[in-house]
């Protein structure tokens, strides 16, 4: 009887062992489920789409460094470590480009389906573990998003722009200032060429106006 042939080397391997296509999915199967086991992430992947709010976000395709900690647990694998990401956006006072990057601290337990913590937790309080692997753009997304300024400046001290003609104060000399027109008076004043900023001003003129001349 006939050996049968030699897998070929470059077969593709089972459903149940191909490797996830989305590089946010960790693999868990070498970390294993014994208590204790660890496994160090370190890995740089690009943002999805969505990751801001109004004023500032992760550029979509960004690097988003990963420095992980994975330990398995009785319950399931917590994750701790660090995440940094690029943001760009506008300055909420002066609306300068601005370029910056944004690094968090996280530390999240993912539960086994059916642990004991997947059984007594609300459907949206724990996360978890997707068979063999762990999907972390949910908790990357929510940790960065949620600490993102809702108000970001270029600088401390960025004095915003001028209410009168829009340009940044910063880029004005100090002594900059508008005359400010009086609406009673602007007629008046584009008629004879006269200051309408103070409603004491003069009157024209008018004392050779044939009009003005007593009978």
């Amino acid at each position: 009887m006939p050996a049968a042939p030699a897998p070929r080397r470059d077969a593709a391997p089972s459903p149940g062992r191909r490797p996830s296509a989305n590089p946010w999915k960790i693999d868990l199967r070498e970390l294993g489920r014994r208590a204790g086991a660890l496994q160090e992430l370190d890995r740089t992947v690009p943002a999805p789409e969505g990751w801001k709010v109004e004023l500032i976000g992760v550029p979509t395709g960004a690097d988003v460094h990963l420095r992980l900690r994975l330990e398995s647990v009785m319950e399931g694998v917590l994750v701790t470590g660090e995440i940094e990401a690029p943001l760009v956006g506008s300055c909420a006072r002066c609306l300068e480009p601005i370029e910056d990057s944004i690094t968090v601290d996280v530390q999240e337990l993912f539960a086994y389906e059916g642990s004991t913590t997947e059984a007594t937790s609300e459907e949206d309080e724990v996360r978890l573990v997707e068979g063999d692997f762990l999907d972390l753009e949910p908790l990357a997304r929510d940790t960065i998003v949620l600490s993102l300024p809702l108000s970001p400046v270029c600088s401390e001290d960025c004095s915003g722009l001028c209410v009168d003609c829009g340009l940044r104060l910063d880029d004005l000399p100090e002594d900059h200032t508008h005359e400010i027109t009086d609406p009673r008076w602007a007629g008046l004043a584009q008629r004879f060429g006269i200051s309408a900023t103070d409603p004491d001003a003069s009157s024209p003129d008018t004392s050779g106006d044939d009009t003005t001349k007593e009978n």
